[in-house]
């Protein structure tokens, strides 16, 4: 694989792998991607978590979440 056309800045090509960051009370974590991040400024290191676990969701997600883990948890399938 060619790397032509890549920046060439300190940094640039480094990929960051990060996870949630949600702990449960015995301290285990969540082994679910991390895909949704949030930092209240460019000064704050972003924080990570899955879906399920994100804190900044709107009303419209965390209902449409509610009623698919309700029906996981009846044995249906929703996308």
């Amino acid at each position: 694989m060619s790397i032509a056309g890549h920046s060439s800045a300190p940094g640039a090509n480094v990929i960051v792998e990060h996870y949630c960051e949600h702990r449960q009370a015995d301290g285990a974590g969540c082994k679910e991607w991390g895909g949704w991040g949030h930092s209240p400024s460019p000064a704050v290191p972003t924080r990570w978590w899955c879906f399920e676990h994100f804190p900044h969701k709107s009303y419209e997600q965390e209902q449409a979440l509610r009623r698919k883990l309700e029906a996981a948890e009846g044995g249906k399938i929703i996308q």
